[in-house]
């Protein structure tokens, strides 16, 4: 999850959803969406997940595009609760569930935390659709100084969790590279990571290839000014490489600003084939070869 909606330009008015795109030629995963972050409160916190007949629209939307499967992510209790109990309904959901590394630091103030990484342990073991435990990880942007011992404790414990129940493990790193594969050398690795809305650079992105793990790319590697994204993106073997969506958020270009949906992943694997001087076809096979790699079938 991105810690904030893409902000920038666009066509049309901003609170207009993007048009659907003309569909991929072949099908592709969004390996991470939030389906369930569409209202938000006064204060910028989700409101009630969306409805059985919303979801339907929305998977409807997506495989009109070339994108009939997602991987919906929960980023804290009721998210992941529901990702599991959608991903139960609909065949064309799997779920991650994790608390986001934003939302340890006010969990562990309020002496919630050990209930809530318990209750993220039974989720892991609740469904055989739960494929992954995330996004975990760190973020030295949005959380101060103070709450980083915490974030990384609670990443340890994820960590952990993933191992055990033999899941993917997502990482959120925001500004903590070094310290996400400090502690993942640390704790060692589970067997399938996926770097979640990959945003390091070409060095970065060979350490992260040596060692095996999954990177997954965002709308941003579409923005205009994201030139040393689109060069790491350049060095990653095809069978570590998947697309995401991040939506609602990380719209991308020419839609930047607007809501974000897995519909419009068409627009980002159409920048990653150019970027990477291949066809269409044959990278949408790549990325759904890796994405089941990485994820299972389903």
């Amino acid at each position: 999850m991105s810690p904030a909606a893409s902000t920038g330009g666009g066509t049309g008015g901003r609170s207009d959803p993007p048009p659907i795109p003309a569909p991929l030629v072949s099908p592709v995963v969004d390996s991470h969406c939030h389906l369930d972050v569409v209202r938000r409160t006064a204060d910028g916190r989700p409101d009630a997940p969306i409805d059985e007949p919303e979801v339907e629209a929305a998977l409807a939307r997506a495989a009109s595009a070339g994108v009939p499967r997602i991987v919906q992510i929960g980023c804290d209790l009721p998210g992941a609760q529901w990702a599991v109990e959608v991903a139960d309904r609909f065949t064309a959901l799997v779920a991650g569930v994790a608390l986001h590394p934003n939302e340890v630091p006010a969990l562990a103030e309020a002496g919630e935390l050990d209930a809530a990484l318990a209750e993220i342990d039974r989720l892991a073991g609740a469904s055989a659709r739960v494929r992954a435990v995330g996004e975990t990880g760190l973020d030295h942007f949005r959380t101060p100084e103070s709450g980083w011992k915490v974030q990384e404790d609670a990443f340890r414990t994820h960590i952990g969790l993933a191992k055990a129940h033999d899941k993917a493990l997502v990482i959120h790193d925001r500004d903590a590279h070094d310290d996400v594969l400090r502690v993942l050398a640390e704790e060692g690795s589970p067997d399938r990571v996926v770097m979640h809305c990959f945003s390091g650079d070409v060095a970065m992105a060979r350490e992260c290839v040596r060692r095996d793990y999954f990177l997954s790319f965002a709308g941003t590697v579409t923005f205009r000014n994201a030139s040393s994204l689109r060069e790491a993106l350049a060095v990653v073997p095809e069978e570590r490489l998947l697309a995401e969506t991040d939506a609602p958020y990380l719209t991308p270009h020419p839609y930047r600003g607007r809501t974000n949906a897995s519909y419009l992943i068409p627009l980002t694997v159409r920048c990653m084939a150019e970027v990477r001087g291949v066809e269409e076809e044959s990278l949408c096979a790549a990325i759904n070869a890796a994405t089941e790699a990485a994820f299972g079938t389903w």
